[in-house]
C-alpha cells in the first residue's frame, strides 16, 4: 500500500512538472560581450540540475578516493579480528576434542592477532600442560600475566588448577592464597584449596574449608561426610601420644560428626593405646546410645583397665534391648573373663557361640577353659578356631 502511494505521488509530480514546463514561456539571457546567448528557462533549469548532479558525483568520487586507504585499513582490521575470533573458537573446540597441539596453535594465533590475549594465553597454557610441555606452559602463563587487567582471576585459577594436576600442591596453595586475599567469595577456588590442603596434610584447614563449602551449599552432606571423617581421623592420629589432647579434641568435634561409628571407634582405640580407658568407654557408650553398631563392642571390651564392673553393668543393660547380639555377648564374656567371673564369662561366650560361631569366640572360650584347667574342652575350641578361615 505504501509503495502504491509513493508511485501515485511521483506520477502526479511528474505530470505537474511536465505541464508547468509546457506552458512556461520564460527564457534566460546570458550576455558576455561580444557574445549573447538566449536559453529557455526549462533548459536552464535542466542544465543546472545536471550540473548539480555531475558536481555531486565528482565530489563523492574524490571523497571515496581520499578515504580509500582508511577503508582498506578498517577492512583489514575487521578481517583480522574475524580470523582471530575464529582461531579462539577453534582453540576451544580443539581443547574439548582433546587435540591439544591444534588448540595450542589456534590459541597462539588469536593471541598474536591481539584478540582476547589474556584468555587465549590461558588456553595455550592449558593445551601445553595437557601435552606435558612444562616450558611452553610456563611461557604462556607469563604472557597471561601481562593481561591481568582483563583476566587476573582466570589466570590465578588456571595456575592453581594446573599446579594441582602436576602435584605441585605448595605452589597451588600459594596462588590460591593470593586469590583469597582479594576478599572474593569464589567457590571454585575453595574447592581447589580443599584439594591442596588435603594433599598437604593440613587437616584443620581442610575441616574449615569443608564447613565453608557446606555453608554455601557447594557440597552435599553425602560428599562432605567422608572428607570430614578422614580429616578428624588424621587429626586424632596426630595426637595419639597425648591422651589429654585426644580427649580435648574429641569434645571440639561437632555432635553431628561424632555420630560416625568409625570415628568413635578410631578415637576410642587411640585413647586406649594412650592409657585412657575411661574416656574411651564414654565415647563408645555415647556412640552406641546414639546409634547401635555391634562393631564398637569389641573395642568396648578391649581396654583392660578402668571401671570394668561399670562396663559389665552397662553391657548387661544393653543386652536387655539386644538379647540376640552375638558381638554383645562376646564382649560381656570377655569383660567377665577379665574380672574373673568365670561362670558368667562361660555362659555369655557359649550364648554368643550358639548365635554366631566365630574364631574370636572359640579362642576366648579356649583361653577361659585353659584357665579352668579343662584342657580337652580348650583344645576342642582351639581346633574349631583353626578351621574357621574368615
Amino acid at each position: 500500500m505504501r509503495v502504491l502511494l509513493w508511485l501515485l505521488t511521483l506520477g502526479a509530480l511528474s505530470v505537474g512538472l511536465a505541464l508547468a514546463a509546457l506552458y512556461n514561456d520564460g527564457y534566460v539571457l546570458l550576455v558576455l560581450p561580444p557574445w549573447r546567448v538566449e536559453l529557455s528557462l526549462n533548459l536552464m533549469i535542466l542544465l543546472q540540475l545536471a550540473g548539480f548532479v555531475v558536481t555531486y558525483l565528482f565530489l563523492r568520487a574524490v571523497s571515496h578516493t581520499l578515504q580509500l586507504p582508511q577503508r582498506v585499513r578498517v577492512y583489514r582490521a575487521r578481517r583480522k579480528r574475524e580470523q582471530a575470533e575464529r582461531a579462539l573458537g577453534d582453540a576451544l573446540r580443539f581443547s574439548f576434542e582433546g587435540r591439544y597441539g591444534h588448540a595450542l596453535k589456534s590459541a597462539a594465533s588469536a593471541h598474536f592477532a591481539g584478540y582476547a590475549q589474556g584468555i587465549s594465553a590461558l588456553l595455550a597454557a592449558r593445551a601445553a600442560h595437557a601435552m606435558r610441555d612444562d616450558e611452553r606452559e610456563a611461557e604462556w602463563l607469563r604472557r597471561a600475566i601481562a593481561h591481568d587487567g582483563e583476566s587476573r582471576v582466570a589466570r590465578l585459577m588456571t595456575e592453581a588448577e594446573l599446579s594441582l594436576d602436576a602435584h605441585r600442591y605448595a605452589d597451588a596453595q600459594g596462588v590460591l592464597d593470593v586469590l583469597a586475599a582479594t576478599g572474593q567469595r569464589h567457590l571454585a577456588a575453595l574447592r581447589l584449596s580443599l584439594r591442596s590442603k588435603q594433599a598437604l596434610g593440613d587437616w584443620r584447614a581442610t575441616l574449615h574449608l569443608l564447613r565453608q563449602l557446606e555453608k554455601y551449599r557447594a557440597l552435599s552432606d553425602e560428599q562432605a561426610a567422608p572428607l570430614k571423617l578422614r580429616a578428624h581421623q588424621e587429626i586424632l592420629h596426630s595426637l595419639h601420644l597425648d591422651a589429654g589432647a585426644l580427649a580435648d579434641y574429641w569434645k571440639t568435634i561437632p555432635r553431628s560428626d561424632r555420630r560416625s561409628p568409625r570415628l568413635a571407634a578410631e578415637a576410642a582405640r587411640l585413647l586406649i593405646a594412650a592409657g585412657d580407658c575411661l574416656n574411651a568407654q564414654h565415647i563408645i557408650e555415647d556412640a552406641l546410645d546414639e546409634e547401635w553398631d555391634s562393631s564398637l563392642l569389641a573395642i568396648y571390651a578391649e581396654c583392660r583397665g578402668g571401671d570394668v564392673l561399670g562396663r559389665i553393668a552397662q553391657a548387661e543393660d544393653w543386652l536387655k534391648r539386644q538379647p540376640r547380639d552375638a558381638q554383645l555377648l562376646l564382649a560381656l564374656g570377655r569383660l567377665c573373663h577379665r574380672q574373673q567371673l568365670w561362670g558368667k564369662a562361660q555362659s555369655y561366650l557359649e550364648a554368643s557361640l550358639s548365635l554366631q560361631a566365630t574364631r574370636d569366640v572359640h579362642v576366648e572360650l579356649a583361653q577361659l577353659l585353659d584357665h579352668l584347667e579343662r584342657p580337652e574342652d580348650a583344645n576342642h575350641h582351639y581346633r574349631a578356631a583353626a578351621l574357621i578361615t574368615t
